[in-house]
């Protein structure tokens, strides 16, 4: 089934069931009559409460003279502080250079302060709020208990109705609900303090609380009403459908006032057929129990394909109706992978990390997250992590109806504090887990489920061991409380025997201080690695936590978007440093060669994994950026979520989606006459297998003149990822060298199921010869002299010999940044690959594109970057290389330059000896050596010997 089928098929399925009725999946329908709820969105009464003296001089208790419309935050309007340099923020600055460094004064200036960081907002606030309105209670609701629903609050509430108080909360990702007891018709003073300070220290960078992602804003977002309960209320209903057993398991929770009759039983309404529930009371409080078998025929499973929703509806006798959806699925982990309804299938997730920038606070309304939905399974993805915080309900509604699979967390306990050593987080933790699952616990959407992020043990020498035990309790819990998902003891670690599956940061292509050690850097290209090693070694599923975190230049176009709460003002310190180096008008071009390479470093993270038998699945880091932490550009989309116009969905699902082709190459460059051998796999994870499909390939030169093609025999597909034995060793023969695609395609009764490309690049075994140029690899008076008097020179300068920056020195190296180097100390590289014109005639016997591909690789992985600042101004390489945008200098691989009555070209890496004989450094040679020989070869830029020798050092 396409993805264009299987969404026609839900947009179908949503019309007939009507099951957008019930946009949320748990409300009493009572509450939505118009005699049962009051919506409290207007104009309130606000004071700031900075130096916390409001409870004590019973600010309830007098008329607050300012406002401010709810729902909404202070930042939003402005209202706080103006930004300085002593900001408090909410989060760890790694880099503190900001604060200091002579080249961020201007930014550091009163009034022009500016950080490079994060978005920042117009103003700041921490502390309480209080915000207060008079309400009307009906003459309806006599006698009737009323609620004050405050969907998502930032973060502890507490509430009075007139002077009497009324509720406390500390919940920081679900709403708050405030008994507000039995009040008399007529106007009563409502008000509410809202404290956004850390009221339990969880960790500053988490992403329910820190300024690197939604900010840490005070106000209420989201729905705010009162609500009219009835005597005999429902207090929540928990569904628990088991699709094995075909049975689904109903338990209500009721709450009797003193007085009120009690009922003997609920009904419970399930497609068409009523059910009776006996209830048990216990003074006030009671519980129904019912056990509903459901035919084979009525309950169609829900998935990532067809996510088939129920509805139920629970009543009280002449009292109040709840109404829910579910949908059956069984999700179980075993060593082989995880299964879905009895089908293989494999988690392909993307972060979720609360970036909201208009808003800062998450979105609260339904099409924003069906937007978001969208756009993940445009990019062949099935699933969203959550990072250290849970979305509001209409993200779980929106993963509903479009069959998302969801990852929730709690907190990143690190860096500001640490777990499991009786600290105030361990206790929030479980009272957290509590309040999410009681909110949102029926989604089928709702899958998996772990404390937090990266948990941090303390400084204690049995920090880590308190942890463990700590975090393996939690598992142990909350598995035999809740069995509707899966648990873990946290994203990234540790794994523990207790783990239903094991979201770990080892296999993947680039880790955390890896560098240039990283097989993408350090090692020849390929497609075969995989983690299958790995994987063999655990019991349980394993999730490949934050992989890529593969960054691509800032687009300076962007900064027009943030017109809300956060504004893109780092984005203006990094326009200023491209000014500042003449380079200003490379941005565009900039994006689009460093986002090309992003997207190649992706695929391969991407295809290791779904090369992997039996492997869980990984976590991108990130489809959309990360616009904190020192700035992780890291998204193929920006943070609004949308395309930045240098790939599109349609082509990343070509090695992203259900089902996927996947070439094993041992190598992508090869010499003509050469066999380019291969085989391939199928990562087949979509609805139903395949029984007749046929897998063909081709190899398609840059000018579409095919190469080689071939066929295998039909066959059928199973699902999974298990190793096929389909292998093929083409002969590939060109007259001159050749950039191709190898194209593998899946067929299936005449239709294109899948297909993938690999690049790979065809040099001839013997090169003619060139014409005789001198070359260098170092630049002395000899040189300068030769130049001086007309001769020529090809200078290839080894690495070692290449000047580079005494402050924040220049690391080359093949792949993109990784997470970007304000936060990782400046991890190498510090580079965003190489930006070229093709059609120079330097590159006319050198097949490439604008950017950096992986032929690339034979000549990065031993070069250095050229300094260019030495130059005269407006030079233009023949080969650029992309500097990292927080200092972008002007940098080379390969430049032209005049000097005297001579010419020359210097080259950031060696011409003649170790490792120079590759196919790929060889034919680059040969093509610069017969330029030079040319009448094109007339460089347009004159240095002195000065400033010649300046490139080396």
């Amino acid at each position: 089934m396409s993805d264009v089928d299987a969404a026609s098929m839900i947009d179908r399925r949503r019309l007939v069931q009507s099951l957008l009725a019930a946009p949320f999946l748990g409300v009493p329908a009572s509450t939505a009559a118009a005699s049962g709820e009051r919506g409290l969105v207007g104009v309130w009464r606000r004071a700031l409460d900075p130096d916390d003296r409001g409870v004590a001089q019973r600010w309830q208790g007098r008329r607050l003279a300012e406002t401010l419309p709810l729902p909404g935050s202070l930042e939003q309007h402005q209202v706080g502080r103006a930004v300085s340099v002593d900001t408090p923020w909410t989060g760890d600055i790694n880099d503190r250079s900001f604060f200091t460094a002579a080249d961020y004064a201007r930014y550091r200036a009163p009034g022009n302060v500016q950080v490079p960081f994060f978005l920042q907002p117009d103003s700041w606030y921490r502390g309480p709020a209080w915000y207060q309105r008079d309400i009307e209670v009906p003459a309806e609701w006599r006698g009737r208990r009323v609620e004050l629903f405050l969907e998502r609050p930032h973060w502890e509430t507490r509430v009075w109705v007139d002077d009497r108080a009324a509720g406390h909360s500390d919940a920081l990702h679900v709403p708050h609900v405030h008994d507000l007891g039995v009040l008399a018709p007529g106007t009563h003073r409502l008000t509410i303090r809202v404290d956004n300070r850390m009221i339990v220290e969880i960790g500053h960078n988490g992403h329910g609380v820190t300024d690197h992602t939604q900010g840490n804003w005070n106000g209420i977002a989201g729905r705010i009403e009162l609500r009219a309960r009835d005597r005999v209320a429902i207090e929540r209903v928990e569904l628990s459908p088991s699709l094995a057993a075909g049975e689904l398991r109903v338990r209500a929770l009721l709450r009797r006032e003193a007085g009120a009759p009690a009922v003997a039983a609920v009904e419970v309404r399930l497609q068409g057929a009523t059910h009776r529930a006996p209830v048990t009371w216990r003074s006030g409080e009671g519980e129904a129990r019912l056990a509903i078998a459901v035919a084979a025929a009525d309950r169609a499973p829900w998935d990532e394909f067809d996510p088939v929703l129920h509805e139920v509806t629970v009543h009280v006798d002449g009292g109040e109706q709840w109404q829910g959806r579910f949908g059956w699925r069984e999700l179980v982990g075993t060593p082989d992978g995880f299964a879905i309804n009895g089908r293989p299938m494999m988690f392909r997730g993307a972060l979720e990390c609360s970036i909201f920038p208009l808003t800062g606070h998450p979105a609260t309304d339904p099409e924003s997250w069906r937007r978001i939905m969208r756009r993940i399974k445009e990019y062949g993805l099935n699933h969203l992590r959550c990072h250290s915080y849970c979305p509001p309900e209409a993200a779980f509604d929106a993963a509903d109806e479009a069959g998302v699979y969801l990852q929730i967390e709690t907190v990143w306990a690190n860096q500001s504090t640490h777990i499991g050593s009786g600290l105030p987080v361990d206790r929030w933790v479980y009272a957290e887990t509590d309040r999410i699952l009681a909110a949102h616990g029926n989604h089928p959407s709702f899958v998996l489920m772990t404390h937090g992020n990266e948990p941090g043990g303390g400084k204690a020498a049995d920090g880590e061991k308190r942890r463990d035990a700590f975090l393996a309790d939690y598992v142990r819990h909350y598995r035999a409380l809740d069995d509707r998902r899966l648990w873990t003891s946290g994203s990234g670690w540790p794994e523990i025997g207790e783990n239903q599956y094991h979201v770990t940061p080892t296999p993947r292509v680039q880790a955390w201080g890896e560098e240039l050690r990283s097989r993408i850097n350090r090692a020849p290209p390929e497609t075969v690695t995989d983690y299958r090693d790995f994987v063999a070694r655990h019991r349980v599923p394993v999730i490949s936590h934050e992989i890529g975190q593969w960054c691509v230049y800032p687009n300076l176009d962007e900064r027009r978007k943030y017109t809300g709460y956060l504004k893109a003002r780092n984005f203006d310190i990094f326009a200023d440093r491209l000014r500042d180096n003449g380079l200003e008008e490379l941005a565009p071009a900039f994006v689009s060669a460093s986002g090309r390479l992003q997207l190649l470093c992706y695929k391969e993270d991407i295809e290791s994994a779904l090369r992997t038998h039996r492997f869980g699945g990984f976590q991108l880091l990130g489809l959309q950026d990360f616009p904190g932490q020192g700035s992780a550009l890291v998204g193929v989309l920006d943070p609004f979520w949308d395309d930045k116009g240098y790939v599109t969905g349609q082509e990343y699902r070509r090695f992203c989606a259900p089902i996927v082709p996947l070439a094993r190459l041992p190598r992508r460059v090869l010499r003509s006459g050469e066999p380019l051998a291969f085989t391939v796999d199928i990562a087949h994870f979509g609805a139903a297998p395949i029984a007749a499909a046929r897998v063909g390939w081709r190899v398609v030169a840059a000018d579409g003149a095919e190469l080689a093609s071939g066929a295998f025999p039909e066959r059928a597909l199973p699902l999974g990822n298990a190793p096929l034995d389909l292998s093929a060793a083409p002969r590939l023969r060109t007259e001159r060298a050749t950039a191709a695609k190898l194209v593998v395609t899946v067929t299936a009764a005449g239709q294109t199921i899948a297909e993938n490309d690999w690049d790979i690049w065809v040099y001839l075994a013997a090169l003619a010869p060139t014409p005789r140029v001198r070359r260098a690899d170092r630049i002395d008076a000899a040189l300068l002299r030769h130049l001086e008097e007309g001769g020529t020179a090809l200078i290839g300068l080894p690495p070692e010999r290449v000047a580079n920056h005494a402050d924040r020195p220049v690391k080359l190296g093949f792949s993109s940044i990784f997470w970007n180097t304000l936060w990782t100390e400046r991890q190498a590289p510090t580079t965003l690959g190489v930006l070229c014109d093709p059609a120079h005639p330097a590159l006319a016997d050198f097949p490439t594109t604008p950017h950096s591909d992986w032929h690339w690789w034979y000549l990065i992985h031993r070069a250095g970057a050229l300094r260019l600042d030495g130059l005269p101004r407006g030079l233009t390489p023949i080969v650029r290389v992309i500097d990292d945008w927080f200092t972008a200098r002007p940098l080379g691989l390969i430049v032209e330059v005049a000097l005297g009555k001579g010419r020359a070209i210097v080259c950031g890496f060696a011409l003649d000896g170790a490792g120079t004989d590759d196919p790929v450094s060889r034919q680059l040679v040969a093509s610069l050596e017969t330029y030079m020989a040319s009448f094109a070869f007339r460089p347009a830029t004159r240095v002195t010997a000065a400033q010649l020798a300046s490139v080396t050092a």
